[in-house]
C-alpha cells in the first residue's frame, strides 16, 4: 500500500481556531520509492489574527502570508484533490495524529469538506513519532539522541534528524519537514523492518480490533513522562474487549495478578481501576497505536522477572473470564458517565463541535455541489444546508474569498462577527489582537535582551500587519 508522508505549518497551535498556511507531502510506494510531491502555501484568510510565536517558528513573513499564489480556500481544494488522487494510502506525519490530522480535519469541517479523508474510503493513518518511539523502545541504539534536563531521550524531529547526520537547515518548512520524517522512518524501514511492518498493520480502528481479537497477549508501546515503554498486555474477553462508550480496546497489564481482581465487587473494582500504575490499559484504536509481538514485552522490565508460563496463564485467565470482563465494562461505563455529567458543554462554539455533533451524511452531496458552483451560486445554495453551522461557515468563506457577491446584510453580519471576536479584550479560545500584542511584547523583550535585530525586525513587521487588521475592524 502506498504511503503519504505529510506535514503542515500553521498560524496557531490551536487546532480548533488555527489556520493551515502551508502543506507539504510526499507519496511513496511500500518500498520507500518516491512517486509524487505536494508543496503548497496560501495567504492568511481575511480577518484572522495569527500567533506571533507560530510565525516565529515557521518563519512566515507578512509577504508570504499576503502574497502567496493560493488563497486558503484554494489551498484546501488542491490538498483535497491531491490526497484523493493519492488514495488509498497510509497517511502519516510526525506527531500528526494529535496535531496535523486534527488541524486538517477541522479546517475541512469549517471549509465545508468531508473531514475524515485520511482514514476512510480505504485510507489508513499512522504517526511517525509513534513508530520512532516504538523502534527506540525495542532498541535504543537505532538512533543517536540528545538528552533533556531529566536525562531522557529527545524525540523532536529536528533534533533527531540532526543527531543522525541529516541536514536540518530548512526545518519548519512543510515539505522539508515531511522529507526529514521520510529519512528518519526510512532508517527504521531498513534497520528494524519488523517494527516498521508491525506499525503498518494498525492504521485503522478495524485493524487494531482484529489484531487484539486474534492474540492471547501482545506488546503495547506507550510514552509516559519522557520515556518510551513496552507493556505486555492481554486483551479482555472478545465480547467485552471494547470500551462501552469510546470503543477503544481494553487490555490487562500482565505485571499484575488478575486473580486478585476477579472477586472484587463493582464499587471496589472502579476504585482500583483508577489507581496508578493501572492494571487496565486502554489502546486507542483510532490513534494508530504500535502493537508488537509478545516477545518484546516479555523481555522488558518488570515482565522479564516472570516466567513465560505464568504470563501466558494470566493472559488466558483474562481472555477467558467473560464475567470479570463484563464487570470491567460496566465500571468503565459508569466512570465515563460520571465524567460526562461533570463536563460543561454549554459554551462550545461551532468550530469546536466537529465531534460533539457530526454532520449528517446527506449534507455531503450538498457540500460537493456547493464547491462546484460559482460564487454567486454559492450564496443561493447556502439555504440548501440544514446544518446551521455549515451555513455560517459558508458565509465566512464567501466573505473571505468573494465578498463582492454577498448581500450587504450578510457581509455586515460576517464582518461584525469577526470584529467581535478579534477585538475582544476578554480571555478567549481564539487569538485576539490583544493576545497578539501581549505575545509580541513578550518576544520583543526576549529578543531585545539577546540583541537579536533580525527577530525584532520580524516582530515589528507582523505587529504592523495585525494593527492594520485591527484598524479595519474597529468600525465594523
Amino acid at each position: 500500500m502506498n504511503i503519504v508522508i505529510w506535514d503542515i505549518e500553521t498560524d496557531s497551535s490551536n487546532t480548533f481556531f488555527g489556520t493551515i498556511i502551508e502543506i507539504g507531502g510526499i507519496l511513496l510506494n511500500d518500498n520507500f520509492q518516491e512517486l509524487d510531491k505536494l508543496n503548497i502555501r496560501c495567504r492568511l484568510p481575511e480577518g484572522v489574527v495569527p500567533q506571533a510565536g507560530a510565525l516565529l517558528v515557521n518563519q512566515s513573513s507578512i509577504s508570504m502570508l499576503t502574497q502567496a499564489n493560493y488563497s486558503h480556500y484554494q489551498m484546501l481544494q488542491e490538498v483535497e484533490t491531491v490526497f484523493k488522487k493519492w488514495s488509498p494510502a497510509i497517511f502519516l506525519g510526525y506527531s500528526n495524529i494529535n496535531f496535523d490530522d486534527e488541524m486538517l480535519r477541522k479546517e475541512f469541517f469549517k471549509g465545508l469538506r468531508y473531514p475524515y479523508l485520511t482514514n476512510t474510503n480505504g485510507n489508513k493513518r499512522q504517526d511517525g513519532l509513534n513508530i520512532v518511539r516504538a523502534a527506540f523502545a525495542v532498541n535504543n541504539k537505532i538512533f543517536k539522541t540528545e538528552l533533556n534536563e531529566k536525562g531522557n531521550a529527545l524525540m523532536k524531529l529536528e533534533s533527531l534528524a540532526r543527531m543522525n547526520g541529516i541536514n536540518t537547515k530548512g526545518a519548519h518548512n512543510a515539505l522539508f519537514d515531511a522529507n526529514l520524517t521520510k529519512l528518519i522512518l526510512e532508517k527504521i524501514y531498513k534497520e528494524q523492518n519488523v517494527t516498521w511492518k508491525s506499525s503498518m498493520l494498525t492504521g485503522s480502528r478495524e485493524e487494531v480490533e482484529r489484531f487484539a481479537k486474534d492474540e492471547i497477549m501482545f506488546t503495547l508501546n506507550e510514552y509516559f513522562y519522557g520515556k518510551s515503554k513496552l507493556y505486555l498486555v492481554a486483551p479482555l474477553h472478545t465480547e467485552h474487549m471494547l470500551h462501552p462508550v469510546y470503543k477503544w480496546v481494553q487490555s490487562f497489564d500482565l505485571r499484575f495478578d488478575p486473580e486478585l481482581y476477579f472477586k472484587m465487587p463493582l464499587t471496589e473494582l472502579k476504585i482500583e481501576m483508577q489507581k496508578t500504575p493501572k492494571f487496565l490499559r486502554t489502546i486507542r484504536s483510532n490513534k494508530a497505536p504500535v502493537l508488537l509481538h509478545s516477545n518484546y514485552g516479555s523481555k522488558a522490565e518488570p515482565y522479564n522477572t516472570l516466567s513465560k508460563e505464568k504470563l501466558l496463564k494470566r493472559a488466558k485467565l483474562i481472555k477467558n473470564n467473560k464475567e470479570f470482563c463484563n464487570k470491567v465494562s460496566l465500571a468503565l461505563r459508569e466512570i465515563a458517565e460520571e465524567k460526562k455529567d461533570t463536563s460543561d458543554q454549554s459554551d462550545i462554539t461551532p468550530e469546536e463541535s466537529i465531534y460533539s455533533k457530526f454532520v449528517d451524511s446527506k449534507e455531503n452531496i450538498k457540500m460537493e455541489k456547493w464547491h462546484n458552483a460559482t460564487w454567486e451560486e454559492k450564496v443561493i445554495l447556502l439555504d440548501k444546508f440544514e446544518d446551521s453551522r455549515l451555513i455560517d461557515f459558508g458565509k465566512k468563506i464567501i466573505y473571505q474569498e468573494a465578498p463582492q457577491v454577498l448581500p450587504k446584510s450578510i457581509y455586515n453580519e460576517v464582518k461584525r462577527g469577526i470584529a467581535k471576536r478579534i477585538l475582544s479584550t476578554n480571555k478567549e479560545k481564539w487569538t485576539t489582537c490583544s493576545d497578539f500584542y501581549s505575545e509580541c511584547d513578550h518576544f520583543r523583550e526576549k529578543f531585545s535582551n539577546e540583541n537579536n535585530e533580525e527577530k525584532l525586525s520580524f516582530l515589528s513587521e507582523i505587529n504592523k500587519f495585525v494593527e492594520s487588521i485591527e484598524k479595519k475592524y474597529e468600525n465594523a
